[in-house]
């Protein structure tokens, strides 16, 4: 944003001009050149090739919601990325869990966490979980120019709601619809693999423990059928990664944690090839 001589200090005045709480209406006003919906794009020659990220999870229990995702990104058939991240928190209560294209998913998050921070400081108080989940509707819904011409970006949000006291999971479509998941979700080309794992094995009575174990489980299990998907890889130490959600904010799984819990998984698919048949470790 070009400085204006009229301006008071080293700021611009577009910075010291009252408006509104969201940094999305303000770049909108000021420098609308900015917001990825805005963007020109080239005339489409045919598939546009990019790296891609699934598979996403998410699953509750009762204090608090997990929200996980395997590290591969894919680019047609080959692999572009192992160790990719997908899971990033949103501010100290919330997180999101990115799949399809990589780059617009990765600027979409860090906007997303801008705007968050942005109302924060200007109200004085955080949004609330069901307006952040309104905000993230509004951004993908500016991204659907991109998406229709391959470049969608599908996320996972997920948090704690400090008024409902309990974690909540919303998935959204490509236009930007938000629909509200109960108990378990997932995302992702993968997701139809990992929600049948989910299926199977949820619970509203899960420990942390538990429900950690779970997500991992589907992501194992979408990797099993889905090749854009990838497992653990334990000879590269590659791990999902693993965040969970409680009223004491957002914590993430240090490797070693998401080790043991990939191991312990390993071990009993050595001796059950085609998944657990009694209840979670």
């Amino acid at each position: 944003m070009e400085a204006n001589p009229r301006s008071i200090g080293r700021l611009p005045a577009a910075f010291l001009t009252p408006g509104s709480s969201s940094f999305m209406d303000f770049l909108g006003t000021h420098q609308p050149d900015l917001l990825p919906g805005n963007r020109q794009l080239p005339p489409l020659k045919g598939v546009v090739e990019a790296p891609h990220g699934t598979t996403i999870v998410a699953a509750s229990f009762p204090g608090g919601v997990v929200l996980a995702g395997d590290r591969r990104a894919t680019m047609g058939n080959v692999i572009a990325q192992r160790d990719i991240e997908k899971v990033f928190p949103a501010d100290e209560y919330s997180a999101v869990g990115i799949a399809g294209t990589a780059g617009l998913a990765v600027e979409m998050v860090k906007l997303f966490q801008l705007e968050l921070e942005h109302f924060e400081k200007v109200e004085g108080v955080q949004l609330s979980l069901e307006g952040k989940a309104n905000r993230l509707s509004t951004m993908i819904r500016s991204n659907l120019g991109m998406a229709m011409q391959g470049l969608a970006v599908v996320p996972l949000f997920a948090g704690w709601d400090v008024d409902r006291n309990k974690g909540r999971i919303f998935s959204y479509d490509v236009t930007g619809g938000r629909s509200e998941e109960h108990g378990f979700a997932a995302t992702g080309s993968g997701s139809v693999f990992a929600r049948g794992a989910l299926k199977k094995l949820f619970r509203e009575d899960l420990t942390e423990g538990q429900t950690t174990t779970l997500v991992v489980q589907a992501l194992y299990d979408a990797a099993d059928d889905d090749s854009a998907t990838g497992g653990p890889d334990l000879a590269r130490r590659i791990y999902p990664i693993v965040t969970v959600i409680t009223e004491e904010g957002f914590r993430r799984l240090t490797e070693a944690q998401c080790a043991e819990v990939v191991r312990a998984i390993h071990e009993r698919r050595l001796q059950e090839p085609d998944g657990p048949r009694a209840a979670l470790l």
